[in-house]
């Protein structure tokens, strides 16, 4: 999609105008030949920084459904006082939507013989400094890199496994200044990481722990951790999920997905911030190699695992990750999973959960969910949770628990296990946020986006390396 701005409103004949009426309707016309997009804004003193988040993606939707390629919109439209925002915000929120909305993941189709009904342009009539195309083009990079999560998580299974990724993660950073460097089974034994081994060894694919490092900030500052689930494929292990939940498990690499390209945009926002980017990579599958109900897996920290659930992996692969964090020292680490369709039935499909023992982080997040679109809720991490289910029977920790009831709480209490210091005094190794994305893993009807993929939480990682 090109960005072209003028002065004054310029269109084309085949251009649409869109506008921002105070009807709540948002409908396309043709009245003497002029077209027009008409976005329902309602009542515009009781406009949200919410509801401008969708105006700029239903002028794209109605315009793709309508088979037109370019639309025209005057910034000022967009500009709304009582939100305290910035032009320069607005701008930015404006272009990072309008990419999204434009996005479709079209790579197993047959192409029409019109071709895709992807924009070609959209024009932004205003008064337009060079900061706010500055915004603008900072706002389109951060959307193409969200379409990008989208289009790698929406890969098919098939198609998707550890060696895959980590060749995505490598063609990501090709010509960026990011280092990557990807561990096998050797060095994963080496390490000791026996529960990234354990969940991997009923799959023919050989498991991969991908580090990313991007160090764009002063060399002694200690680095943001963003640790990303990376199941290519979950079948649910011997305990072999259903018909209905073992579709779209091609997603469950979704965090992975999200820390690839928010390190990918924050390099190429040239952000001043060190970050480490860690994924645990393997495949979930049957076999009469798999890891079994019963069976007891011995951590990288040396904490040993009880597998009571082979469906619960992500839990298992990420405490191995969350161990290997602590070489660097880290200043915050974040772990982004699709860990448990607990958090789906706690919140709906309208934010991820998120869990800290610090509460001023979980204030933080919630404010750049709000500020970035990818929403988020907190849910409890209190110690009466550490004592009702997690302890092992045969092991330190068990990795599901009977009662069916506090799932998402529970499988954050086990990840606080591999984060807290074996020195209670000292609480934990570092601050730690845990995000249960699966609420957000795919769109819903009322986010006007493509099917699939979310590309959630790219917009709040990058906000955090650009706030935090």
């Amino acid at each position: 999609m090109i960005l072209s701005f003028k002065n004054k409103k310029v269109l084309g004949k085949d251009a649409a105008e869109v506008v921002l009426n105070t009807d709540d309707r948002s409908i396309f016309f043709v009245n003497k030949g002029r077209r027009t997009i008409q976005i329902g804004a309602g009542d515009p003193k009781k406009m949200t920084r919410r509801k401008l988040v969708n105006f700029a993606r239903q002028a794209v939707f109605l315009a793709k459904a309508n088979k037109l390629r370019m639309i025209g919109l005057n910034f000022s439209d967009f500009l709304f006082k009582h939100l305290g925002l910035s032009s320069e915000e607005a701008a930015g929120i404006m272009a990072v939507n309008l990419e999204m909305a434009d996005f479709e993941f079209v790579k197993y189709k047959s192409r029409p013989k019109d071709g895709w009904g992807f924009i070609r342009e959209v024009s932004v009539a205003g008064k337009i400094t060079p900061e706010i195309k500055k915004a603008f083009a900072a706002g389109q990079i951060l959307g193409r890199e969200v379409n990008a999560c989208r289009a790698l998580a929406n890969t098919p299974g098939g198609e998707m496994t550890p060696k895959i990724l980590a060749e995505a993660a490598k063609t990501a950073f090709e010509k960026l200044p990011v280092n990557v460097s990807i561990l096998g089974r050797k060095e994963m034994e080496g390490l000791k990481m026996g529960g990234v081994l354990g969940v991997a060894k009923g799959a023919k694919e050989e498991p991969k722990f991908i580090v990313m490092e991007y160090f764009g900030g002063v060399p002694k500052e200690r680095p943001v951790v963003l640790i990303g689930k990376g199941v290519t494929f979950d079948t649910g292990g011997l305990n072999i999920k259903t018909v209905d939940g073992m579709y779209e498990m091609h997603m469950d690499m979704s965090g992975a997905a999200a820390v690839i390209h928010a390190i990918s945009a924050a390099a190429k926002l040239k952000l001043a911030r060190n970050v480490v980017g860690l994924i645990p990579a393997v495949e979930n599958v049957t076999s009469a190699e798999s890891y079994r109900p019963g069976d007891v897996l011995k951590t990288m920290s040396g904490k040993t695992v009880e597998v009571i659930n082979t469906d619960a992996e992500g839990r298992i692969i990420l405490a191995d990750a969350l161990t290997y964090a602590k070489k660097y020292k880290p200043r915050l680490v974040v772990d982004i999973a699709t860990l448990t369709g607990a958090a789906l039935a706690a919140l709906g499909q309208r934010a991820s959960a998120i869990f800290s023992k610090d509460d001023n982080l979980l204030k933080t997040f919630q404010q750049f969910g709000e500020e970035s679109g990818d929403y988020v809720w907190p849910l409890p991490l209190w110690d009466e949770y550490e004592a009702d289910g997690i302890k092992g029977t045969f092991a330190d920790i068990a990795n599901a628990q009977k009662t069916r009831n506090g799932g998402a709480i529970l499988g954050a209490m086990f990840l606080w296990q591999f984060v807290k210091s074996p020195k209670p005094s000292l609480g934990q190794d570092y601050p730690w946020v845990h995000i249960d994305m699966a609420p957000r893993m795919t769109s819903i009807d009322g986010d006007n986006l493509a099917k699939g993929a979310a590309g959630e939480p790219v917009r709040l990682l990058v906000k955090l390396l650009e706030r935090f």
